[in-house]
């Protein structure tokens, strides 16, 4: 059954502003729904190539998409989610690898995680095992992982529950949060994900974010 979450105060991020005006009608929307199982129909081959394919042309421009108040919101979600250090972090949709080295601070090992190859192929050098992969099915054993980390990233809730570690944490940012193209209420995270779960969530600028651990 789902747990419940209690929101924290809002901050205010100076200059934070949406990179779309509003994500609600891309077609990353509805991917975002049929990952969580909240909507039909399930992911497939063709979705997982869809997704690839936007995500390689996205790659050469996606530093533009970057920023010190969109990163702002992530360390917002770490910090007053009270994400602490740990042996390893799964960072699913790593992309480019803007916020890598700021799990790397914190943990041991970082998993940087993609299904886009031309994202990976434009990481900068740092801390993170790079790793093409579809997240639908993660070449991880169960219970790896002390924390999953998913900074506008589809969310595929079995393969999430599976790697956690029984005291581990979910870390889920919409940096944009509902102009984010790929977006879920906090609710709808508690919602997709299997069992109980219980954390805490806030708006960070225009963003939001919330911190779950099972319940």
């Amino acid at each position: 059954m789902p747990g419940t979450i209690d929101r924290l105060p809002d901050l205010e991020i100076p200059g934070h502003r949406p990179s779309r005006p509003d994500g609600a009608d891309h077609p990353m929307r509805v991917m975002t729904r049929r990952a969580a199982g909240l909507q039909p129909p399930p992911w497939d081959a063709r979705a997982r190539h869809e997704v690839a394919a936007l995500f390689d042309g996205l790659a050469p421009e996606w530093h533009t998409r970057t920023s010190p108040e969109r990163a702002r919101v992530v360390t917002d979600a770490l910090d007053r989610g009270q994400v602490g250090t740990g042996a390893t972090a799964l960072e699913l949709g790593s992309g480019i690898g803007a916020y890598t080295a700021t799990l790397g601070a914190r943990f041991g090992e970082v998993v940087a995680m993609d299904l886009s190859l031309e994202m990976l192929r434009l990481a900068a050098d740092g801390p993170g095992h790079r790793v093409l992969a579809d997240a639908h099915r993660l070449p991880l054993t169960d219970a790896s992982v002390d924390a999953v980390v998913l900074v506008n990233m589809l969310l595929f809730p079995d393969e999430v529950d599976r790697v956690l570690r029984p005291e581990g944490c979910v870390v889920w940012v919409n940096s944009s949060g509902e102009s984010t193209p790929i977006h879920l209420m906090p609710d709808e995270v508690v919602e997709a994900l299997p069992g109980s779960w219980t954390g805490t969530w806030a708006r960070a600028g225009t963003g939001l974010w919330s911190v779950l651990r099972r319940a």
